[in-house]
């Protein structure tokens, strides 16, 4: 699915895999966080993704009133998992709406794990 912004000059579409590769770089930049993570559901097993695979550990949900988006990562022993969340939260969205001018509703943050 795409993002479509109207304004007076005409339409803008976005690419879900744009917001998806904002969303996760936008992710990565923070403190704490060690790795994206892509969870396979049937056996439970945790994946670590590097740069190149950042997008599997990001969903995206166009709707009317916005985006969702689920994230899903592995941080550092030792920090805050909520003041790190917290960041997160506020720097994808901050990036997301600059860079793109779509509002963002809502960040779900799961935390897949624990790097010692």
């Amino acid at each position: 699915m795409e993002c479509r912004i109207n304004n007076n000059l005409g339409q803008i579409t976005i690419s879900e895999d744009v917001l998806l590769k904002v969303a996760g770089y936008a992710t990565l930049e923070c403190y704490g966080i060690v790795a994206m993570s892509s969870k396979h559901a049937k056996d439970g097993f945790v994946e670590w993704l590097g740069r190149e695979n950042l997008t599997k550990g990001v969903q995206v949900n166009i709707t009317d009133d916005g985006i969702d988006i689920d994230l899903y990562i592995i941080v550092e022993y030792g920090i805050s998992i909520v003041e790190v969340c917290n960041i997160i939260r506020s720097q994808v969205c901050y990036k997301i709406e600059n860079m793109t001018g779509a509002k963002v509703r809502k960040v779900n943050i799961t935390v897949e794990g624990i790097r010692i």
